[in-house]
């Protein structure tokens, strides 16, 4: 439903796992919610954490002016931030769900000012996510770090989405996602097919068996 219950401890691990599998592309580690909020000492301890566990080449956390003291201080003391603003997921309860910003130009001024802080403390890069797309790409301009948008514009100077809903493993999607195959449909078919043909003996057949040598089974039948 949300991504709250993530654990640091869940986020190391599976990092791990990407680094180790890859060799050129950039790994930004997304902090979970609770690990940065508290205090820049706490945020700077499991930041530092992150880096130092998994090899990343830097963190991700979501805020705008509010989280400016914050990256500063990580930025200063050699850790590379990537900001989050517009729609942030470790938001939503107090937001009252995945709802889609900038839609009324009058509330413009603060998702601007958020990127301008951001930047402003030491990002390298910022995500806008969930934004109406004439203001992400107004904020695209207004900033000189990369704009990575999910469901926000074109205009960004990058995109993502999420594996699983480009790849279409999941039936549920937001408006912003394109899927670029139906891999849930492939999967369930095959399982049942692989399914079908066990419960009729189909699989495996002969040519998925071993057969035996046939001179060990000649010479046995001798002796």
């Amino acid at each position: 439903q949300n991504t709250l219950p993530v654990t640091l401890f869940q986020m190391i691990e599976h990092s791990k796992s990407v680094v180790n599998a890859t060799k050129q592309s950039c790994i930004i580690v997304d902090m979970p919610f609770g690990t940065y909020e508290e205090s820049v000492d706490k945020a700077f301890m499991n930041a530092a954490n992150v880096m130092k566990e998994t090899n990343c080449n830097g963190v991700k956390l979501e805020g705008g002016r509010n989280m400016f003291e914050t990256v500063k201080y990580l930025t200063d003391r050699s850790i590379p931030v990537m900001g989050h603003i517009g729609l942030q997921p470790q938001s939503v309860l107090i937001d009252g769900g995945y709802k889609v910003k900038g839609r009324n130009k009058f509330d413009w001024g603060k998702y601007i000012d958020d990127a301008i802080a951001i930047e402003e403390a030491g990002a390298f890069s910022v995500v806008l996510e969930g934004m109406a797309e004439p203001l992400a790409a107004e904020i695209t301009s207004r900033i000189s770090i990369p704009t990575i948008g999910i469901g926000a514009s074109p205009n960004c100077d990058g995109q993502v989405l999420v594996t699983e809903d480009m790849l279409g493993l999941t039936n549920i999607a937001p408006k912003f996602v394109k899927k670029y195959a139906d891999l849930e449909s492939l999967i369930k078919k095959a399982a049942h097919q692989y399914a079908d043909e066990v419960r009729n003996r189909e699989f495996p057949s002969k040519e998925h068996t071993y057969a035996m040598n046939p001179q060990v089974v000649n010479k046995g039948e001798e002796d």
